[in-house]
């Protein structure tokens, strides 16, 4: 199954197991319903930007819209072989994101990331449901990373924490790619008594 296959798939059981229409998505996230239509038929190349507006309308990480299913009747397996993860490339940026987590379920995903030099990419990352926590940590080259209206620039062996509730924003500013690893947890949603 290629990557935009493994997206559509994604895309389309994440919207049935919550019962949303395409239209019902389309309204959540901001993406046309014509467009998810084509990304759920895998006739498309969706942008970082689109992905991430679907996953936090599905209230799922970016990450997750790129996880393995196994075969009907098959526990999912707690190993990831290199060459079982998954690889996507951004078409506007061209960055490459390689999903390192295992197909089991696990609130803790990996994602290593190849940025390239003087590229940009902006997330308008809103409020979920669930609370998702995310730390990069910088293995080669710089990044400035601006979450709301702060930035950060980051250099190799440094890690950045924060929690995905507001936009964020990346972006090379050197002639040299970065490469950096994405640690996500994702914590389930408490619903809060209120004492009248």
């Amino acid at each position: 199954m290629n990557i935009n296959e493994r997206i559509a798939r994604c895309v389309r059981e994440l919207r049935n197991e919550r019962g949303y229409s395409l239209d019902t998505l389309a309204e959540r996230s901001g993406v046309s319903r014509s467009s998810i239509s084509l990304i759920e038929r895998a006739q498309t190349s969706p942008t970082a930007n689109v992905l991430d507006k679907l996953a936090t309308a599905l209230d799922v990480t970016l990450a997750s819209l790129f996880d393995a299913h196994a075969e009907e009747g098959t526990p999912p397996s707690p190993l990831a072989r290199r060459a079982d993860q998954p690889v996507w490339t951004d078409p506007d940026s061209g960055y490459v994101r390689r999903n390192l987590s295992p197909a089991q379920p696990s609130p803790l995903q990996f994602v290593e990331v190849q940025f390239p030099a003087g590229e940009r990419v902006a997330y308008d990352t809103g409020a979920r449901d669930n609370e998702v926590w995310q730390q990069i940590w910088m293995i080669d080259g710089t990044l400035e990373i601006t979450l709301g209206n702060v930035t950060w620039r980051l250099d190799s062996g440094d890690c950045l924490a924060m929690r995905l509730d507001q936009p964020i924003g990346f972006h090379n500013p050197t002639p040299a790619s970065a490469r950096y690893l994405v640690g996500l947890v994702t914590l389930p949603f408490v619903a809060t008594k209120r004492v009248p």
